[in-house]
């Protein structure tokens, strides 16, 4: 029988990246991407974080959790530009990914939290939208090493943080 931590540190599941966007500027449209180039030093290229925040480079969103903030807020269909995060994945669990490392495509990410709502949500989901992405907003992530990340590429975990 596996302990908690054994547990925890386990996680065989891959992920796939189904979408990818960057924004440019602050109140700008997401613009969506096949493939962005992702580096220590600046994150994702043409986003407006690039550069500015290490802890938050990269923002992540579970495919899965469209539907349900679609269904909280009484719509059939979400699509990812409007929850305003980097890069979508289906078929991987990515609070799984807490304390840990990962790749996706060719770049290595690491967690470095949760991604919380902003009030924008009112904005473009309607009355209820700040609550609807409450607990389905995805993570944020730093990039350790870069490398290109396309549509369809895998996200797996590569091991536990290196640094905190």
């Amino acid at each position: 029988m596996k302990t908690l931590k054994q547990l925890f540190e386990t996680l065989p599941q891959q992920g796939t990246v189904t979408w990818i966007g960057v924004r440019p500027a602050r109140r700008t449209e997401m613009q969506s991407l096949e493939h962005v180039l992702a580096t220590p030093e600046t994150g994702l290229d043409g986003d407006r974080y690039s550069g500015r925040s290490k802890a938050r480079q990269v923002t992540l969103l579970q495919a899965e959790h469209l539907e349900v903030i679609a269904s909280c807020v009484g719509i059939d269909a979400i699509q990812p530009m409007l929850l305003r995060r980097n890069i979508v994945v289906k078929g991987l669990n990515l609070l799984a990914l807490k304390d840990k490392r990962f790749a996706v495509g060719q770049a290595e990410l690491e967690y470095t939290g949760q991604c919380h709502p902003c009030s924008r949500m009112e904005e473009l989901l309607g009355p209820g939208g700040y609550n609807a992405v409450r607990g389905h907003g995805g993570i944020t992530a730093r990039v350790l090493t870069a490398g290109q990340i396309c549509v369809s590429d895998l996200v797996a975990s590569t091991g536990p943080v290196i640094s905190q």
